[in-house]
């Protein structure tokens, strides 16, 4: 019966995608010499927080998510990242594909919040498989589901994460805000005659601290 191993060997910024994204390099192998005609591939992507270390910075930068670092043992739970999709073409024994995976910063999803958070090393992810299989001797085909139990472990590097960022939002980041909270900033920036955003949320804040 037809078998998949799936390992993921790197990963890129795509300089080419239309928002920030990640390629993740994947090369799928077929371990019982059965050609493959095609693979529909399907693939859940999370963070496993607790398969690293983080700095006493990186700490402080995910109490929001996790808490103190005393309640760790009980908080670092997995973060869904994404479910992506890929048609893999023909092969026989190995391939290699790249697995898109959108980044972003919206930090109303806790997985985005946590790659913010993290400075260095790599983001431990891991990558679970399912899909539809197509095989067959000439004139026949034969479909087998992608076996339930593959999946394979990879750590993101984070300044990998942080150029997909950049090469969209170079020196940036975004802030959803609520219609009413955003009508009164717009104001108070027409009202001070402010060039922009960040100015009208220095001089608040300054306003603040006096």
């Amino acid at each position: 019966m037809v078998d998949l191993e799936f390992v993921c060997t790197g990963a890129d910024a795509d300089r080419y995608a239309a928002t920030p994204t990640v390629l993740l390099h994947l090369q799928v192998t077929e371990t019982t010499g059965t050609p493959v005609h095609a693979l529909a591939l399907r693939c859940q992507i999370r963070i496993e927080p607790i398969r690293r270390r983080y700095s006493d910075e990186e700490g402080d930068a995910l109490a929001d998510l996790f808490g103190d670092r005393a309640r760790w043992g009980e908080t670092l739970k997995p973060l869904q990242l994404a479910f992506v999709s890929q048609m893999v073409p023909g092969f026989s024994g190995s391939t290699s594909v790249d697995l898109a995976l959108p980044c972003s910063y919206d930090f109303d999803v806790a997985a985005h919040k946590y790659l913010y958070a993290v400075r260095e090393g790599g983001a431990p992810l891991l990558l679970l498989f399912n899909g539809t299989i197509f095989t067959g001797r000439p004139g026949t085909l034969s479909v087998t589901p992608v076996a339930w139990q593959k999946e394979t472990s990879f750590a993101l590097p984070v300044p990998v994460w942080r150029e997909a960022m950049d090469q969209h939002f170079p020196g940036a980041a975004w802030l959803k805000l609520r219609r009413e909270t955003f009508d009164e900033l717009y104001d108070y920036r027409a009202r001070e005659a402010l060039p922009g955003w960040d100015d009208a949320i220095e001089r608040l804040l300054k306003e603040k601290l006096e």
